[in-house]
């Protein structure tokens, strides 16, 4: 390779990591940008959804609780876990939570 040849290379090198440094610092959001903590509690008190109640479920019977997570539906006055009112849903989810861990 010749040295006009080594010298493009090189600066085509440079201007690259100059491009990636400037996306590097475009993707750290200075903490002005951030979500106020309000805005976080906002965005975690959104209602539950049978399809999350349904994944923590499932998730139960996988690792061999399946007994358990139907005599709690049952509690709830369900024979299945669509049948559970959705106002019931973070209640249900919270005894649901604690099936399988030593008490």
């Amino acid at each position: 390779m010749t040295n006009e040849k080594l010298t493009e290379l090189a600066s085509e090198l440079e201007n690259c990591g100059k491009a990636l440094f400037r996306i590097a610092s475009s993707m750290q959001a200075p903490q002005d940008e951030q979500p106020a903590e309000s805005e976080k509690k906002e965005y975690a008190k959104q209602p539950l959804t049978l399809e999350d109640v349904r994944k923590v479920a499932a998730d139960k019977a996988r690792k061999g609780f399946t007994e358990e997570v139907r005599s709690l539906i049952q509690k709830y006055g369900a024979d299945k876990l669509s049948g559970i009112d959705a106002a019931q849903y973070e209640a249900f989810l919270k005894e649901l939570e604690v099936i399988g861990h030593a008490g």
